[in-house]
């Protein structure tokens, strides 16, 4: 990235959601780390409800301020929620667009500020952020959590806007042919968020406007690699017309690497103690245990809960599933629930 210089103050505003804010956290650690020889302020927004993300941060880096700011209302979202972990995913569009509220809050602690933040580093679901930097005259990075061909996928989906012919026809095929390789997907497989789009509706024109936004910004902070991704590494800077496009990634937690065990309350509670998860990975062979995940947002209906149990057990192999603890909705609507059985099947 581009050299810190001594005196800076960066704004880390990172998205309430699981798979966001974790990982820019990390790199806030590492940017931390590498101005540790120089006078770096780093400011970490967060709201209320979010901050104990940050305890291990701030126990490592002591200079580093969390500001916290109260969370704007929605009426979509619970009023004791404040983290899409905490919602269902369709929720994403309402967190998105109330998050945008924070915008005069935030202009006026800047204003107010002896030594307001020259750059701003937000994630990618805050652009409106883009704006406010404009503003008060500070640098906009852009971080993304996950790789560059899906962001690239991401940015050409808001600049083209493609549309079905037929509504009903979820398998038609949607083409990026201005991305390496030309990507092809069916309609049911591209971003959700973008599915979900209605021309005119005010979130909607907001959330295509985070995406122009970013592509306006200063620059870009990837958590990939180029040896993996190097194509739309190089569309991406094509895209932004700049080559202030970083490759940070994979970000690695933020532990002692001689004691995982400090990670533990990272993405939440776990029902299996981290110490007993150790000591049985350490006692299998390299290459032995599969892992399942679906990310932490994603809740398997029960029916397909039963195909993952029936094809772990049927194949015999070690494993390690991860599976977000249903709510009282998703049990309702008979979704989450692990099979009766199944775990007495595979000890």
């Amino acid at each position: 990235m581009a050299t810190l210089r001594s005196g800076s103050h960066i704004l880390v505003f990172p998205f309430p959601a699981q798979g966001h804010i974790i990982p820019l956290l990390d790199f806030t650690h590492r940017l931390a780390l590498a101005a540790t020889d120089i006078d770096l302020t780093i400011t970490v927004l967060v709201t209320p409800k979010n901050l104990p993300f940050l305890t291990q941060l701030l126990a490592a880096h002591p200079r580093i301020q969390p500001l916290v700011l109260p969370f704007p209302p929605h009426p979509s979202i619970p009023s004791a929620v404040e983290n899409l972990k905490d919602l269902p995913s369709r929720c994403l569009p309402a967190l998105m667009h109330t998050l945008g509220q924070l915008y005069h809050p935030l202009l006026s602690w800047f204003q107010s500020h002896p030594s307001p933040p020259s750059a701003i580093v937000s994630d990618m679901f805050l652009g409106w952020t883009q704006r406010l930097a404009s503003r008060v005259g500070a640098k906009h990075i852009v971080f993304s959590p996950s790789g560059a061909m899906a962001l690239s996928i991401f940015y050409s989906l808001w600049m083209e806007l493609p549309r079905l012919d037929d509504p009903r026809d979820q398998t038609a095929v949607v083409s990026f042919d201005k991305l390496p390789n030309c990507p092809k997907y069916p309609w049911w497989k591209i971003s959700g968020l973008y599915r979900a789009c209605v021309e005119g509706d005010p979130a909607m024109e907001f959330i295509k406007d985070i995406f122009h936004a970013n592509i306006q910004s200063w620059g870009l902070v990837v958590n990939s690699f180029n040896q993996l991704e190097r194509p739309y590494f190089d569309h991406l800077k094509r895209v932004m017309g700049c080559d202030r496009v970083w490759a940070v990634g994979p970000l690695l937690p933020l532990h002692d690497h001689d004691d995982l065990t400090v990670a533990v309350h990272r993405g939440g509670s776990s029902s299996v103690p981290l110490d007993h998860l150790l000591t049985w990975l350490d006692a299998c062979e390299d290459g032995e245990v599969v892992y399942v995940c679906f990310g932490s947002q994603v809740v398997l209906t029960n029916d397909q809960m039963a195909g993952v149990a029936s094809g772990l057990e049927k194949s015999g192999v070690r494993f390690i599933w991860s599976i977000k603890e249903p709510s009282v909705g998703h049990v309702e609507a008979n979704y989450g629930m692990i099979p009766n059985g199944f775990e007495d099947g595979v000890a």
